[in-house]
Parts: structure tokens; C-alpha cells; sequence
């Protein structure tokens, strides 16, 4: 078989090439691979431990994934929701694993049982902290207090019966990492409320978390300890009334995510969203971009990082349709 002259060869032919065919070549180094640091500047104010984003696509990333979430990277939600459920889901990834829950669901314990139930399924938790008016901490309740409660039962039934009652066991803000364990393990509790010096109830910590934190301890986290976590929005429609949702849902970054981010549309809600005041904490990221024009464009509109280039995989038709 005779060689082809390279420069009469098809200039359109593939050249198929896998991990196996490909070498970085290694240079001179001291670090050893545990001293290896992979974070990354995700945008302005968001830093990754590993340089990982998964895609804001209904097939790839949505909260009910955490298990693999990329926890030391980010997840992107995708925006193929209602604004409600893509705000819920923002919602469940900031309570997933949160340290302290500075902000705890609680409940009254003049509330019922099924209400109770409601919000338990709808936060995907055991349990919550009793307050009363004043978030004065009455109690708690979990799956426990009402294992053999009948179903219907449930919307007659009040928490204050079935909650156990003030005094628990509870500890201040700023508590040590060994005092929690000791608390969890000595008395056996999987819940421990934070209060202040006049029992308001101020933040809650639960065993959950401490295991997730042992299993995943390159988890990218807020300054609160919270997983970050990150949503698209697009710049029409309710595309704002979507934003703000999010924003007021935890979201660390709102991407405003198009296939050509080359558009007046996108540059002008991207613009908006960074004068809002109550989203000035949130990073705004423009895409996609596909020239040098179109990059200047996002960053002038006052982006906080670019998303460049235009899906070409086999599960992403948007170059196609675009």
C-alpha cells in the first residue's frame, strides 16, 4: 500500500485518537500526588477544589443526583423546569450537606401531623426543631415520634403531641467539631439544635452531615459549609422571575445559558441581573461564546466568567440546531 502525500491528502478526514494513543509528556517536579492542589476559579467569587462543572442539561445534572454530585466541583441545574422545581432543587443541594443549618426548617407545634409530613417529604428530611412565635425551640420531632401514628390520623393530630419535649440536648453557635461528636455519640441523637442565650434556636447540625463531610471531604463549600451549586436561566419569558427565584433559593451562580451568547438578549439580562441588588452576592456567567467578539461582549455586559463553546457531543444537538 502506497502512503498518500500529505499534501494531496483529504483535508476533511478524522483522526480518531484515544486515552491510549495520547501521552502528557511528564516534566521535573518535588509535589507528590496527596500534596497535588486542583482548585480552580470557577468565576469571581466561586472557587472549586477540583476543576469539575457538570452540564446544565436534563440528562446530566438535577439535585435528585446528588449522590455522585460533583462535590468538589459544581453542578449546574438545568433550567428545563418549572420555577419552582428548579428553585426546590437549588433548595435541597444548599440543605444537603450544610455543616450548620443556619437556617432551619422548623414548624409549629400547633401545626399538624400532616403537615408535618409534607414538609419532611418535601425537604427530604426525618425531622424537624418546634418553635414557637418567638423561635423560642419547644422541642422536636422526627419519624420516630410518629412511627405508629395511623396515616389517618395525620391531619387531626397536632406536633405538640407527639414532639419530644424542651429540655434537649442543644449546644451554642461556634460549638467544636470533637464537642458535636461527643454530644451525637453520648447521648445517642442524630439532631443537635443550636440555640442562644435565651433559647431562640439559631442554626441545627445533624449526624448526616457529619457523614457526608467524612465521605466527601473535598466537598466545594460555601463560607456557611454548604455544597455550591449553581442554575441556568435564559433571558426571555419568565427567564427573570426565574433568576430571582433562584437567587432567593441559595443558588451560588446563575448561568445565563444560550447557544449563541452573541445576543443583545443575553448581554442585556446578563447586565440586569448584575445591577440587581439583592443577586450582588450571586456570580453571573454568559455563554456560550464562540469568538473573541462574543467573549468581550459577555465580559463588557459585566459577566463573571464565560462559558466558551458550543456543544458538538452526540448528546447535545445545539450546534446543530443553533
Amino acid at each position: 500500500m502506497t502512503d498518500t502525500p500529505a499534501e494531496v491528502r483529504d483535508p476533511f478526514a478524522l483522526t480518531g485518537l484515544t486515552y491510549d494513543d495520547v501521552l502528557l509528556l511528564p516534566g521535573e517536579t518535588d509535589v507528590i500526588p496527596s500534596d497535588a492542589d486542583t482548585a480552580t476559579q470557577f468565576s469571581k467569587r466561586v472557587t472549586l477544589n477540583s476543576p469539575v462543572a457538570s452540564a446544565a442539561m436534563d440528562t446530566v445534572t438535577e439535585a435528585p443526583w446528588r449522590s455522585p454530585w460533583p462535590v468538589s466541583g459544581i453542578g449546574i441545574i438545568h433550567r428545563n423546569l418549572s420555577i419552582e422545581e428548579q428553585a426546590k432543587q437549588v433548595d435541597q443541594v444548599k440543605r444537603s450537606e450544610s455543616g450548620m443549618i443556619s437556617d432551619p426548617v422548623t414548624i409549629s407545634p400547633d401545626a399538624t401531623i400532616a403537615e408535618l409530613d409534607d414538609l419532611c417529604r418535601h425537604y427530604r428530611i426525618s425531622g424537624l426543631p418546634v418553635v414557637d412565635e418567638h423561635g423560642t425551640l419547644q422541642g422536636i420531632i422526627t419519624n420516630r415520634d410518629i412511627r405508629f401514628l395511623p396515616d389517618e390520623e395525620y391531619a387531626t393530630t397536632r406536633v405538640s403531641a407527639k414532639m419530644t419535649l424542651a429540655p434537649l440536648i442543644t449546644a451554642r453557635e461556634g460549638v467544636e467539631r470533637e464537642e458535636v461528636i461527643r454530644l451525637f455519640s453520648k447521648n445517642r441523637i442524630e439532631k443537635l439544635p443550636l440555640v442562644d442565650d435565651d433559647g431562640r434556636l439559631t442554626g441545627l447540625i445533624t449526624i448526616k452531615d457529619f457523614d457526608k463531610a467524612d465521605k466527601y471531604p473535598q466537598s466545594t463549600k460555601d463560607d456557611e459549609g454548604r455544597l455550591r451549586v449553581g442554575a441556568a436561566v435564559g433571558f426571555f419569558g419568565d427567564g427573570w422571575e426565574r433568576a430571582m427565584s433562584l437567587v432567593e433559593a441559595g443558588a451560588d451562580v446563575l448561568v445565563v445559558d444560550t447557544a449563541n451568547g452573541h445576543t443583545r438578549g443575553v448581554l442585556d439580562m446578563i447586565a440586569a441581573l448584575k445591577s440587581e441588588l439583592t443577586a450582588a452576592h450571586v456570580d453571573v456567567i454568559g455563554g456560550q461564546a464562540a469568538t473573541r467578539a462574543g467573549a468581550q461582549a459577555l465580559v463588557d455586559a459585566g459577566a463573571d466568567a464565560i462559558k466558551v463553546g458550543v456543544g458538538p457531543g452526540s448528546i447535545c444537538t445545539t450546534r446543530v440546531v443553533a
